[in-house]
């Protein structure tokens, strides 16, 4: 009866202690799944801010192709459109309504252009004017446009939340580790005496060691597993209320986050459990009972 009853208790605290990790590690998932996102976010917002180069009026379409090409050598530009006078005032026609050339005798105002994204690195104010200046020394080119107050308001909104995500980020982590760290050392106190009584019979601290560490690993790897598990329902079924969010949440993301929990449930595990188990080896008798 006694031996079912130990039989019982542990049981339980492994299934106490796998759902406690559990939840640790689906904390720790989180915080990574939303730090990268974050990060993935950052840059395609920023790779997302157009420069506009408008270019001078005797620059023809095919010109225009051409610099475009040229342009998209350069390491600062992920992406250029080319769009023609004819494009210029269709579009302008439909947004305002009526066609501006009725008013200045069938001439087409609009000269062609090119909408111009640059790489992440170079979306910021420093970048941009010397950059700027680059395009505007080119002979097509008449001018060059973009929202700078835009840039400097994204570049510091993008900064703060950063560094409230690091710091965030930073303190879940830790906590992350005391908690499994005390959920280890609960369940090692609960068989100290056991540890003592092999100690007295001359077992060695590896011996000892060894069947605290597999059921630790057991417990590390069962709750990885049920964590990635939750992780992976729960990014599927924000993926389906709202498709854009594939663009943010990359498979390689996802592959990082998952991977993350894996190591982290094995290796938090086995090194709060060998520490641990060490502090009690090393204590005194007369300490077992405080």
């Amino acid at each position: 009866m006694k031996k079912k009853k130990n039989t019982t208790f542990g049981r339980m605290q492994w299934v106490t202690s796998c759902i406690s990790t559990t939840l640790v590690l689906l904390l720790l998932g989180l915080v990574v799944l939303f730090g990268l996102s974050a990060r993935e976010l950052s840059q395609s917002v920023r790779e997302n801010l157009t420069v506009t180069l408008l270019l001078d009026d005797d620059v023809e379409t095919n010109e225009a192709d051409t610099l475009a090409m040229r342009l998209q050598a350069r390491p600062y530009v992920r992406s250029t459109t080319v769009i023609s006078r004819e494009q210029a005032l269709q579009e302008e026609s439909e947004r305002m309504g009526t066609d501006p050339t009725e008013f200045l005798g069938g001439e087409n105002p609009y000269t062609s252009s090119i909408e111009l994204n640059v790489m992440s690195d170079y979306a910021c104010t420093d970048s941009l004017l010397w950059i700027a200046k680059e395009l505007k020394a080119m002979w097509e080119v008449a001018d060059v446009v973009y929202q700078r107050d835009l840039v400097d308001n994204l570049n510091r909104t993008l900064g703060k939340a950063t560094i409230v995500l690091s710091v965030l980020a930073l303190l879940l982590m830790i906590i992350s580790v005391v908690l499994i760290n005390n959920t280890v050392r609960l369940s090692v106190y609960a068989r100290r005496f056991s540890i003592h009584t092999m100690r007295l019979v001359g077992a060695s601290w590896g011996f000892i060691r060894w069947p605290f560490i597999k059921r630790s690993l057991g417990i590390g790897l069962a709750s990885a597993v049920l964590a990635d598990a939750l992780l992976l329902v729960g990014v599927h079924w924000i993926m389906k209320q709202d498709e854009t969010l594939a663009n943010i949440i990359t498979p390689t993301i996802i592959l990082i986050m998952a991977t993350t929990v894996l190591v982290a449930g094995l290796l938090l595990t086995f090194v709060c459990t060998w520490l641990s188990v060490g502090h009690f080896l090393r204590m005194k008798e007369n300490e077992m009972y405080k």
